[in-house]
């Protein structure tokens, strides 16, 4: 795997983390929810998209190793 093919990987599932938390936020600000609850719920879904896309890259290793 090159290393324009890691970087292209990395920074498409930066940006979907990164629509993720932002669309957590917004939805939650529309529930009604205050700026720091909101923040929160951005950032949980932010680190469970990272925390999903590590997941599945240390099971596709594993697998084709």
């Amino acid at each position: 795997m090159t290393l324009a093919l890691v970087l292209a990987i990395t920074a498409l599932v930066l940006i979907i983390a990164v629509i993720t938390a932002g669309s957590a936020a917004k939805l939650a600000r529309l529930d009604g929810a205050t700026y720091p609850a909101a923040f929160t719920r951005a950032a949980v879904a932010f680190t469970a998209v990272i925390t999903l896309a590590a997941a599945i890259t240390g099971a596709f290793a594993a697998i084709l190793k």
